[in-house]
């Protein structure tokens, strides 16, 4: 670990302006970057200190507000710890936003995103690494599948829906990914089942790419999520240990 810096920044997108927090090590040199991915609850204190503890490893993490046209982040209140008798009420207005973003849009903005790391003096030349949680690991693998010479390493932890019947379902990009993937499931995730995550690996091994994809035994959706009630310490640290050594091996 090493001594890190965050900050808040703008970025220009072909649809706006972008707000995004950027983490990185303190000591001004250039390292790989990394395209972080958020949750459904968006760019907040708790997806900053993810990103500041990536970046203490020696890594430049972007993590933007991909819900920018709805508003800064948040785009919806959010009260310090997220418990179960609160997350329907916050997720009502959530989950509309979420769903306006669709792929075409989301893959418009990665253009901008890298463009932005492109130009920073503390992104070094090389592979990039992108990983995502809750909806954002769906948004990392999209990513990769758009821009397969960016990336050398991908990571989704409790991603939902990763298997659609819909032509440009994730598991269906499979094919045309050249990075090392890694899939952390939670086994108690009613968005990506056990016969979801089989088909993920199927269509994962058909593709011919390398990856692992392993279940969390106990976890909920959301484990990685500090301020929910989902979060499980056990889980979160297995997360990091897997996420460290996958970037470390391909970045």
């Amino acid at each position: 670990m090493t001594n890190v810096q965050g900050t808040s920044l703008d970025i220009r997108t072909p649809d706006g302006t972008a707000d995004a927090y950027l983490a990185h090590p303190g000591d001004g040199a250039a390292h790989p970057g990394v395209l972080l991915y958020m949750d459904a609850f968006g760019l907040r204190p708790a997806l900053e200190d993810i990103a500041r503890r990536l970046a203490g490893h020696g890594y430049t993490v972007l993590v933007p507000n991909v819900l920018y046209r709805a508003g800064r982040a948040p785009v919806v209140e959010l009260p310090d710890f997220i418990d179960p008798a609160q997350r329907p009420e916050i997720f009502k207005p959530l989950f509309g936003l979420v769903q306006s973003l669709t792929p075409d849009l989301a893959l418009r903005d990665v253009g901008a995103y890298l463009d932005w790391l492109d130009a920073s003096p503390l992104v070094a030349d090389g592979p990039m690494g992108t990983a995502g949680y809750c909806m954002g690991g769906v948004l990392a693998l999209r990513t990769a599948a758009a821009h397969p010479d960016r990336f050398g390493a991908v990571a989704s932890f409790h991603a939902g829906r990763l298997v659609t019947e819909a032509e440009d379902s994730p598991h269906r990009l499979l094919g045309r990914v050249t990075a090392e993937l890694y899939f952390g499931h939670a086994d108690q995730d009613q968005s990506m089942p056990a016969d979801r995550i089989e088909a993920l690996e199927q269509a994962a091994d058909a593709a011919g790419v390398t990856y692992r994809s392993e279940r969390y035994e106990g976890a909920s959706h959301g484990y990685t999520q500090a301020d929910t009630a989902a979060y499980d310490a056990e889980a979160d640290e297995r997360h990091w240990r897997n996420l460290l050594e996958l970037f470390a091996r391909r970045l």
